[in-house]
Order: C-alpha cells, then structure tokens, then sequence
C-alpha cells in the first residue's frame, strides 16, 4: 500500500514536472526555469562575458568575411571559400594573420555588449507589461533590441573601424595603435564615426530581426523558458542566420565606409573620403552592379549563425549561473 502511495505520488509529480516545463518536457529535461528577472549588474556581466567570447571564437571568419566583401581585391586576395581563404592567409601571411585585430574587438565587445544585452532586458520587460501586460510581446522585443543597438554601436565603431583596416589584405598598419593614430592624424576622428549612421541602418533591423527570431523559436522549442543549452544555442543560430541574411547589402556598405577601399574607390576616380549611406550604395553598385551587394553573404551567415549562437548560449548561461550564486548567497543556512 506505501508502495503504491509512493509510486503515485511520483506518477503526479513527474506529470507535474512535464505540464510545468521540468523533465519529460522534450528540450527542457532536467534543466530549472531561468530567473525571471535578474540585476543590472547580472545582464551586464553575462552581456559582457558573451560578447567578448562570440567576437574571439568566430574573429578568423569574420577577418574572411571582411576581405569577401572587398569590392576591387587584390588578386592575390580572392578567395572561392572560407576554408580555401583560411588556408591561405595561414599559408602566405602567418599563423596569427586571421587574428590581427583581436585585441580592439575585444576591449570593445565586453562594454558594448553589458550595454546592449541590460539595455534589451529592461526595455524588453517594460514594453512587455505595457503591450501584453508581462507576455511576450514580439512588437516589444523589436523595439528593445532596436533601442541597445544605439548603445551597443556608440562603444563598438570606432572598434569596427580599427578592427576592418587590420584585417584587410597589405593593411599598412603595423599595430592597433598605429592603425588609431595614422587615420586620427590623416582623417580626423570623425572617421571612427564615419559608417555610424551606415552601421545603424544595418544594425537596427538586424538586431530586430535577431530578438523577434530568437524569442520566436524559445516560444516554439522552449516555451516554459528553462535554462537549456541546446534551445539556446539552436534559437540563436536560427535568429542570425535569417537577421545575418536580410541585412548583407547594409554590411557590404558599411565594410566599404570602414575601410575606405584604395583601390575600388581610385578606380571611380574618387580622390576624397567616401561618406554616407546613400554615396556608399551608389558605389558598390558602380564598382559591381546589384551582385556587389551580397559579397561575402555566404561568410556571413556562416559566421553568425555560431556567433549568435554562442552569444545567447553564454549569456543565458552566466544569467542563471550569476542569479542562483546571488540567490545562494541570501539565503540562510
């Protein structure tokens, strides 16, 4: 009889645990909720460890990525694929050639990210509780993500500017800071800024995108929002392969502005500085027609489907991992 009492109790327990998202619950097994709200300071410190982790990891693919969308290469610098190109950056120029520029990347990706994954999470709960009183409002995640990458592209630019110099095939600069004083000397520091209002034309609808896809597909795979890797790691691939997609043709112009390509803009006879998201699409189109516009798409999905990926895997990880240490830490013995 105590058995049986037992063995219901279980019975009832675990059909609990499976309508409440606990194991039995497909993608969720084993795993807790995650925190329903965290600190500031919690976002900031997940955001932070997550953006310097995806920017090093996936840093090789986009040095290839940023050399693809070369509108006039050099021969020498034409590559059919990632791999290919890879091999021989290794081969011609060195080992740690496909990492030049790390270092910039990084001291920009930690601030820039605790910024922009705090400023998401609070405009994302507002938003929420006024559009669908606490649900999950798609409107309100749209909004949110758009709002950080304000943030988020204030820190990181003048980083995007250094780090695409560096990474472009016979770069002449010899270091970061070299790279910093020569175009603060030769164009003034506005040129830090120059692809600003470019990056947010880009960025906004792709981090838009990004959070409405990544909410999306945790409402599909993980809908009692437990902390679970794999829907982590598959909703973050998925939402930037389709942000990463829609928004190549804004990239391509943004790498030309950063860059300031010698060769492709000397072959329009452009003498000066090229400035402007209007001027930079007439460009590309000059220098190669409508096909100009999705150079280097291939890499570029490639690289952020990992890279989201890794991001929101690590962010929700350190959220929930930062919030039970702080939780454990109030609670008495």
């Amino acid at each position: 009889m105590e058995l049986r009492s037992v063995g219901s109790e279980a019975g009832l327990r675990m059909e609990g645990e499976s309508r409440e998202g606990g194991p039995g619950s497909g993608l969720g097994d084993e795993y807790e909720s995650l925190p329903p709200s965290a600190s500031l300071s919690t976002h900031m410190t997940a955001g932070a460890v997550a953006g310097i982790l995806e920017h090093s990891v996936m840093y090789p693919v986009d040095s290839v990525k940023t050399r693809m969308q070369s509108l006039q290469p050099d021969p020498k610098a034409q590559y059919k694929s990632i791999y290919e190109a890879l091999k021989r950056i290794v081969r011609t120029e060195g080992f740690w050639r496909p990492l030049r520029g790390i270092n910039v990347t990084m001291l920009g990706a930690g601030p820039a990210h605790a910024f922009y994954f705090a400023c998401y999470e609070k405009m994302k709960r507002s938003l929420s509780d006024i559009i669908r009183h606490g649900g999950n409002s798609h409107i309100a995640n749209g909004v949110a993500g758009s709002v950080a990458t304000l943030f988020h592209d204030a820190v990181m630019n003048p980083a995007e500017v250094v780090k695409q110099r560096m990474q472009m095939y016979n770069s002449p600069y010899k270091s970061v800071v070299d790279c910093v004083r020569t175009v603060s000397r030769t164009e003034g520091v506005g040129a830090f800024y120059r692809s600003y209002t470019t990056q947010l034309t880009m960025n906004i609808p792709f981090q838009a995108i990004h959070f409405i896809m990544y909410e999306f597909m945790q409402e599909q795979i993980n809908p009692h929002r437990q902390y679970n890797p794999r829907s982590h790691i598959i909703s973050g691939a998925f939402a930037g392969a389709v942000a990463a997609a829609a928004t190549t043709p804004l990239d391509v112009c943004k790498t030309l502005l950063n860059t300031q390509e010698n060769m492709a803009l000397s072959s329009l006879n452009n003498s000066g500085h090229l400035s402007g998201m209007i001027n930079a699409f007439r460009t590309v189109y000059k220098l190669g027609g409508v096909a100009a516009y999705f150079k280097g798409a291939q890499a570029r999905v490639i690289y952020q489907m990992p890279s989201t990926a890794i991001s929101w895997s690590v962010y929700e990880f350190f959220k929930y991992f930062l919030t039970n240490h702080k939780r454990e830490k109030r609670t008495p013995y």
